[in-house]
């Protein structure tokens, strides 16, 4: 159920939250509501005919569960949970989305811990489990447009401080380079190595032609003034941001964004630093890079 949108409204209190999944079947209404928008769509024949769609009714005693549908093109049992993350799960789904709401509105992440804690789960792996699933479904390998307006792009090392080697020892950091949309959404990506290639390769990938850039002095983002309106600031000057008429350059927006991925890594995911980092690679499967957003 990959770029699903489990929460339409731009503002959602926990009290609004409860009051919407306080139950397994609100919760199941919501997420049909979500998915079967255009009408049912079942993917084991592709069937779409809304008229060879019944609906199973509860029966406790023979162990039919409540929202099963019956498809009369492949004589099959089915449920809105089918090909989604929350598919043969006996976990409640009013705390599969809860969980949900937890982990893209808490702007610094939030920990399996207290996943456990809040939504009484039985068990650490169970929330570890909940949280994998949920953040492989917001995964993002491709996208079908690019970025434009104005983009701020910026690179980091994301990672661990290993015992008795210094705050400035990069062995077991990853280089992370990310672009900012103002007013829209953040793509991040894992870079091999920092350099010009590469960071002009994200780029030209990721931002529409001709959009405005902003970046530091970096050596990598230079050449791209002929296919971007490319502004930068100079921070070994002490500049971090100028005004040129009503249009202010700067790369605090996206600077941020590595701030607050790197406050969720001290904080939310402490305890676990040194499973996590042991492996610069692993952790940007832990620790997801998208930005969090309002549901």
């Amino acid at each position: 159920m990959k770029n699903k949108k489990l929460f339409a409204d731009g503002g959602l209190t926990l009290i609004q939250l409860f009051d919407r999944f306080g139950t397994d079947d609100k919760a199941r209404k919501h997420l049909e509501g979500v998915l079967w928008k255009q009408g049912i769509v079942w993917p084991h024949c592709q069937n779409k005919d809304q008229n060879k769609f019944g609906v199973i009714k509860a029966n406790p005693a023979a162990k039919t569960r409540e929202g099963l549908r019956w498809c009369g093109g492949c004589k099959k049992p089915f449920t809105v949970t089918i090909g989604t993350v929350f598919e043969d799960s006996k976990i409640p789904l009013r705390k599969w989305l809860i969980a949900w709401y937890m982990l893209c509105s808490s702007k610094k992440g939030i920990s399996s811990l207290q996943l456990q804690r809040n939504l009484e789960l039985g068990s650490y792996r169970t929330a570890l489990f909940m949280a994998h699933r949920i953040r492989h479904a917001l995964k993002e390998n491709g996208y079908a447009d690019k970025l434009d307006g104005t983009i701020e792009a910026d690179e980091t090392l994301v990672g661990g401080v290993t015992s008795g080697k210094g705050a400035r020892y990069t062995g077991n950091k990853v280089p992370v380079m990310a672009m900012v949309q103002r007013g829209g959404s953040v793509r991040s990506k894992v870079m091999p190595t920092v350099n010009g290639a590469n960071l002009k390769q994200a780029i030209r990938e990721n931002v529409q032609a001709g959009a405005q850039l902003h970046t530091d002095a970096h050596f990598g983002y230079r050449g791209l003034d002929g296919e971007f309106q490319h502004h930068s600031v100079k921070h070994m000057a002490g500049e971090y941001s100028r005004h040129e008429g009503e249009n202010v350059i700067t790369t605090a927006g996206v600077e941020s964004f590595f701030s607050l991925l790197k406050r969720g890594v001290v904080g939310t995911f402490r305890s676990r630093i040194a499973g996590i980092f042991s492996s610069p690679r692993r952790q940007i499967h832990c620790i997801s890079l998208k930005v969090p957003r309002r549901f």
